[in-house]
């Protein structure tokens, strides 16, 4: 018997978002759409993993603990969210017009832009993680989530503009049905975590609002500069919302 669209796109979704063998090849495209949906979950998923990770290297020191969980979530990802932070702000750092700004989001290679934005993110984050020391496994689980709703939600409200049979194709059909059910998912875990490890809601919900905030600005940006989004977009903005969650969960 052959699961309904919306559970088959939570497969769809760990394929789309990591480098797991969890197979069932072919997807259709409304299998696709749904994927979308479960991307938070996805990410709190991961989250679990990588924290324990950094629990397990704690003994190492809290900065060492925080980049070797971080280079697990890179392996686990295949880098997905990064690349598309490092083409992003190569192509809207280094472009003027809308043609150029297309032509360096296909570039393979990663410029001074790139690289520099890859810099910040994996230094920001291990930063904001070593400080937040026992409490970094967690974060780990509310960051992923969080830091996931926000393209679902910029897929639901923009255009997608790119002229590439990328990767990111097959999920743009989502709706705010899907969008809804991954901010759902979102709530779940902070829930989930306010009641395990005693974060506060106070917390939890600036968490929320700085990952909006990023969303809504970021969204700006690229409706500014392209007049919609391409799934470089999208991963930059995950990165940016991870590093606003962390940063919110760290501040004393």
């Amino acid at each position: 018997m052959i699961a309904p669209a919306p559970l088959r796109g939570l497969r769809a979704a760990f394929v789309f978002l990591t480098r797991l063998p969890v197979g069932g090849f072919p997807y259709t495209d409304d299998e696709w759409r749904w994927a979308a949906a479960h991307f938070p979950l996805v990410g709190a998923l991961l989250g679990v993993v990588v924290g324990v990770v950094d629990y397990l290297l704690l003994p190492l020191g809290e900065l060492a603990a925080a980049l070797g969980a971080i280079g697990v979530s890179l392996f686990l990802t295949g880098a997905l969210h990064e690349d598309g932070l490092a083409d992003t702000s190569d192509a809207l750092g280094g472009a003027f017009d809308r043609d150029k700004i297309l032509a360096i989001l296909k570039d393979s290679r990663v410029g001074t832009f790139g690289a520099g934005a890859l810099v910040l993110s994996i230094a920001g984050r291990s930063a904001l993680l070593a400080r937040l020391g026992p409490g970094a496994p967690w974060a780990f689980v509310l960051a992923g989530a969080a830091a996931r709703v926000g393209p679902v939600w910029l897929i639901a409200t923009m255009p997608y503009v790119s002229s590439a049979q990328s990767k990111s194709r097959g999920v743009m059909g989502a709706g705010y049905v899907q969008a809804g059910i991954g901010a759902a998912w979102t709530v779940i875990v902070s829930l989930t975590i306010g009641r395990t490890m005693g974060v506060s809601p106070r917390r939890l919900s600036a968490v929320l609002a700085a990952v909006a905030v990023v969303t809504l600005l970021t969204g700006w940006r690229y409706a500014r500069r392209l007049g919609g989004i391409t799934g470089d977009f999208l991963g930059a903005t995950e990165q940016i919302c991870e590093l606003a969650a962390l940063g919110v969960l760290a501040w004393q």
